[in-house]
């Protein structure tokens, strides 16, 4: 671990990095009001959070199954920027208990991870044999950040399927995984949920759903030939059918945790969605058919069968028979299915409706809109070091209010939310830590979330993303992510940048 500088030097510095970051014209003028964590209910929980892979390294090592991502970094390099693996990442594995105490130094309340299925269960079954390497780290784990005071958010899959089942039967492309992924929920729920009280069942199956087998960015790498550079794949139908058996599978975990092991654990269970805010380009009938469409299909996907036990009436109809159909009681056991939901949200766009007749169908075709992040030669927000990322921090007030509204209010625990550099090599770490950009994030994104309770979103809580540095899937080690800079290229120390600091300040009112 390595601490640079004074906590209260750090302070004047990021003060004044703050200060200098709001001097832009026409600056939004909440970056000029005070608040922190007492401006929030008392109960309010605030973390970071990160993912197996993309943190813990010991890929290879301790009993560890390969997962689809350890296949697609190795038969795919072309497809990650760096051509970079997780085999190591930030080696969180042999570094939590100093990366807890990092956590506890910020003032968090929460760490966010994810179990990696193929560390319990190599072979993805509990028939196939159990890890029990694995098991002992996750106890440890776990155990460490209670005994530091704070409190386990753990989701069960965040996109590593174990490549034993992907060989078996293609992964989530079948409905023979619902079983496999539920008993691997169970005994995970069994060993671990005497501590655990907060349960994702699935991290972003939009996310997994389009950059696996829309695109192929995203292990296993399927797509359409037409789509992208996929040697095997439908973007036409893969997407919905895999989107179909993850929500299957989350019903099945779901319904076995209320009746087995609810009542007497006493934890809280959902699941994590992400969508951008969209709003339409030009005020038009047509441009605002094709937003409220087009947020459908990134968050109505998955939330409208668990709220309402069906897929939204803009997805039965654009999609026709290539959309999955749901039997009555696979509707009823999804309908209702969460305690809590997660939420992801990091930008937003514009849209435009736009009439795509091709017969090459892909999910951005089907959906008869197009997206943007400029109008009239003006961004929706400032550009970042990701293409796709625009900060607008209004946008995650808009959608707490629309999640309120149209699904039932349901208890929202911000589970992502944040902003990346560039990994600039050229630049020496004490400059890298000048974060301002990302203070600036933070607070307006936190200020627009206040404002969401305070018109009546149910919102429980906030995770940064991410806590420190990692792997991002297809952009590797080029962007960062963290509120701990990780050298990686000198034994992944670990300093705090300025927005940690931020955090913590905030964290302490």
């Amino acid at each position: 671990m390595a601490i640079i500088g004074d906590f209260f030097h750090f302070c004047l510095l990021v003060l004044l990095a703050f200060a200098l970051s709001t001097t832009e014209a026409a600056q939004p003028s909440h970056y000029s009001v005070p608040f922190n964590r007492s401006s929030f209910p008392s109960d309010f929980i605030f973390g970071a959070g990160s993912a197996a892979y993309q943190s813990e390294g010991a890929a290879l090592k301790y009993g560890r199954g390969p997962s689809i991502w350890d296949t697609f970094t190795r038969k795919h390099p072309e497809k990650i920027s760096d051509r970079s693996t997780g085999d190591i990442a930030d080696d969180l594995y042999h570094r939590y208990k100093s990366d807890i105490k990092l956590m506890k130094k910020i003032g968090l309340d929460s760490f966010r991870f994810s179990i990696s299925w193929s560390r319990i269960l190599p072979t993805g079954k509990v028939k196939g044999g159990v890890n029990h390497q694995g098991i002992e780290y996750y106890n440890n784990f776990i155990n460490e950040l209670l005994s530091n005071g704070l409190i386990p958010f753990v989701t069960l899959f965040h996109w590593d399927v174990p490549q034993a089942l992907e060989d078996e039967y293609g992964g989530f492309r079948s409905e023979k995984i619902v079983e496999d992924y539920k008993n691997y929920a169970d005994f995970v729920f069994k060993t671990f949920g005497d501590r655990v009280k907060y349960w994702i069942t699935l991290n972003e199956p939009y996310s997994f759903s389009i950059n696996g087998y829309n695109g192929g960015t995203f292990a296993p790498g399927r797509c359409s030939s037409y789509v992208g550079n996929c040697t095997v794949g439908n973007s036409a139908t893969e997407p919905y059918l895999v989107a179909h058996n993850l929500l299957l599978s989350h019903a099945a975990a779901v319904q076995l945790y209320k009746q087995k092991y609810q009542a007497s654990q006493k934890g809280k269970i959902g699941i994590t969605l992400v969508t951008h805010w969209f709003q339409a380009k030009y005020p038009t009938k047509a441009n605002q058919k094709a937003a409220s469409t087009v947020l459908e299909f990134f968050l109505g996907w998955f939330l409208h069968p668990i709220t309402y036990g069906d897929y939204p009436r803009s997805m039965r109809f654009l999609l026709g028979s290539r959309l999955p159909k749901f039997t009555k009681a696979q509707s009823d056991s999804l309908k209702g299915s969460i305690d809590i939901l997660g939420v992801n949200y990091y930008t937003s766009n514009y849209v435009e409706a736009h009439r795509y007749t091709t017969s090459n169908h892909s999910y951005y075709t089907d959906m008869q809109a197009s997206l943007s992040a400029v109008k009239n030669g003006l961004a929706i927000g400032k550009p970042t070091a990701l293409n796709w990322l625009y900060i607008y921090p209004s946008g995650i007030k808009q959608l707490m209010l629309y999640i309120k509204n149209n699904y039932k209010n349901p208890p929202i625990y911000i589970t992502e939310n944040g902003v990346a550099e560039a990994n600039n090599s050229t630049l020496p770490v004490k400059s890298a830590l000048k974060d301002a950009v990302r203070i600036r994030y933070l607070h307006g994104h936190l200020f627009y979330l206040l404002q969401s309770i305070k018109e009546g979103a149910n919102v429980k809580g906030y995770y940064s993303w991410a806590f420190f540095d990692d792997f991002e899937w297809d952009a590797g080690y080029t962007v960062r992510f963290g509120l701990i800079y990780v050298d990686f290229k000198n034994n992944l120390k670990r300093y705090l940048k300025y927005s940690a600091y931020w955090y913590k300040r905030f964290l302490l009112h």
